[in-house]
């Protein structure tokens, strides 16, 4: 079910910049017992980024209150927010753009996530590497066409995932989940200063391995660190977190940072 601009529809218009440019900003959040888990930070990923995009967008009270309204709805599943910068105007300049658009739907959970979890997964490495952009590192942005073109790669691989580095060869992320690599205590995730999504589960990872017995460092590394580590994992605010069983010729028998983080990871958050 999609509600756009709060009418219960399934069509936008072809001038939207969304269409146009991939002009706008996205969230994905995970619906348990009809609540959107870390709904305060999806949120507040939407407005940072809304905020650097220099889009315009003030209906953050509406749009909460409709993206409560539909996870009520689905109970259990996903939702999804798109913010658009809104029509307006054939070339670049976003001038003659009069208001932002949003765009909500909720759908069911991915259906092979607990089986990964329960199994672990393989990972290859993707030949589609990441632009650099310092302005929109870390940001989930409209423009996915790179991830597009890794799933279009990976699909015809027998992995799960990918492993994806930047267009200097630095480790960056996944597909569509962020990574993390444990060497004896130290766990290792990659800088998003150039590249990369900045997921709200690796946010949460994050906060919750600095409370742990664990160092953590995030870090520019080639993927032999990958191939060398005791210990991979990925995540995302739908999985929440899954465990590597081989990369390349690299296997991966522990799982004490997946057993750590896995039943923390599990609660349900409303915040």
């Amino acid at each position: 079910m999609f509600l756009i601009n709060g009418v219960k529809q399934d069509s936008l218009a072809a001038s939207d910049r969304s269409v146009q440019f991939g002009d706008g900003c996205f969230t994905t959040a995970r619906i348990a017992n009809g609540i959107p888990e870390f709904f305060d930070r999806h949120l507040q990923r939407l407005q940072q980024t809304c905020q650097t995009l220099m889009i315009p967008f003030t209906d953050w009270t509406l749009l909460s209150q409709e993206m409560h309204a539909l996870a009520q709805s689905q109970q259990n599943g996903v939702l999804k927010v798109i913010i658009s910068r809104g029509s307006g105007g054939r070339g670049y300049s976003p001038s003659a753009c009069q208001r932002p658009s949003r765009i909500l739907s909720v759908s069911a959970a991915p259906a092979h996530y607990p089986l990964w979890q329960q199994q672990g997964i393989t990972l290859a490495l993707s030949p589609v590497r990441l632009g650099r952009n310092a302005m929109l590192a870390g940001l989930k942005h409209l423009n996915r066409l790179e991830q597009v073109l890794i799933r279009t790669h990976l699909e015809q691989t027998q992995a799960d995932e990918a492993l994806v580095l930047d267009s200097e060869g630095w480790v960056t992320e996944c597909c569509a989940a962020n990574l993390f690599w444990r060497a004896g205590d130290t766990v290792f995730t990659p800088r998003l200063d150039h590249a990369g999504v900045n997921g709200i589960m690796r946010q949460h990872c994050l906060s919750l391995l600095a409370q742990s017995r664990f160092r953590v460092v995030e870090v520019s590394a080639r993927e032999e660190a990958v191939r060398q580590a005791d210990e991979v994992l990925i995540c995302n605010a739908l999985m929440p977190v899954v465990s590597v069983n081989q990369y390349a010729e690299a296997r991966y028998l522990s799982r004490e940072l997946f057993e750590f983080l896995a039943p923390l990871c599990e609660q349900s958050k409303k915040s």
